[in-house]
């Protein structure tokens, strides 16, 4: 292709969701609302995992490094999304793209791993719980934790620059609602089978690495549930187990969906709607699966309640 019919240094548009007016201001009064929720019920959980003597276990450190995840992985899309429902010209610079499909492939992969983590830390407790102190100790929990973020911004950066070094052609319009890879190999005019590869590899690789050590992990857990003679052990093990499992399932599903097949205009408008659950969804979810029927994390917000109320009430 000629370089005349190659657009260098003109900004993105993104098409988004709709181009309905009434649907957009619909849908933005609909995603600030879960905006503010993911944003509430994250932070919430943070606080309360910092602030609670009881919250400091293994077991919650993940969680609060998986919430402030979420709010990253938010954050990165929301603001901008809201901002373009309401505005007539819906343009990302070039520098905005490059930030913007950085961080979410960096947090995708992190969140891989954090999720992986999570389960290593549950089969130790199940299937090793004399040892769970020694084995899952402050310096192990810190190198758990530091892997999934040095690895997901390495493949982050290394991905969204080969993405970047491809010559982009045409409109510029980016069928989709925030930056991503699958939607911007459509627009590019010069030869992608360097980056389709790599992005295939990477992709592959940490799903199914990350998802390899959860699997192995429940099939230990399992295997050392029905091996429990008590019928309130394996209640109360099944119910540890029961919230990590709804968010892998729920984030690698959608994920698998998107990534695991050739970009095209077809499969493009499905992965927007797909996105919709991972990027949203997920992230607002996630505090409330682990809330809701944690016992330990129930107790943690009425203590705090009931404190500031009494404070506020003496006051």
């Amino acid at each position: 292709m000629s370089s005349s019919n190659q657009t260098v240094g003109a900004d993105f548009i993104l098409l988004g969701l709709t181009d309905d007016p009434l649907l957009e201001k619909i849908l933005f009064a609909l995603f600030l609302v879960v905006y503010l929720v993911t944003l509430v019920g994250n932070l919430g959980l943070i606080l309360l995992i910092r602030t609670d003597p009881y919250l400091q276990t293994p077991m919650y450190f993940f969680l609060g490094h998986l919430s402030f995840v979420d709010i990253c992985y938010s954050s990165n899309v929301t603001p901008n999304m809201l901002h373009h429902l309401l505005a007539e010209r819906k343009a990302v610079s070039r520098a905005g793209c490059f930030t913007q499909c950085l961080l979410f492939i960096a947090l995708v992969i992190t969140e891989f791993y954090i999720l992986a983590a999570m389960a290593v830390d549950r089969y130790v407790a199940i299937c090793s719980p004399l040892h769970y102190a020694t084995r899952m100790s402050r310096d192990v929990c810190a190198s758990l934790v530091t892997f999934p973020y040095v690895f997901g911004f390495v493949h982050g950066l290394s991905q969204t620059v080969l993405t970047f070094r491809l010559s982009f052609c045409g409109s510029l319009e980016i069928n989709h609602f925030y930056c991503a890879d699958p939607p911007l190999l459509v627009l590019a005019c010069s030869d992608t089978r360097v980056k389709k590869t790599a992005m295939f590899v990477v992709a592959g690789f940490t799903l199914s690495s990350s998802l390899s050590v959860i699997l192995l992990s429940y099939l230990f857990i399992f295997a050392a549930i029905l091996g429990m003679r008590s019928a309130e052990g394996r209640r109360k093990a099944f119910s540890t187990c029961g919230s990590h499992l709804t968010t892998v399932t729920i984030f690698y599903g959608t994920l698998f969906c998107m990534y695991l097949r050739p970009p095209s205009e077809t499969s493009i408008e499905e992965s927007k709607i797909i996105a919709v659950f991972y990027t949203f969804l997920s992230p607002m979810l996630n505090p409330l699966i682990y809330s809701l029927r944690n016992k330990d994390v129930i107790r943690a917000l009425q203590q705090m309640l009931k404190k500031n109320f009494f404070q506020k009430t003496v006051v």
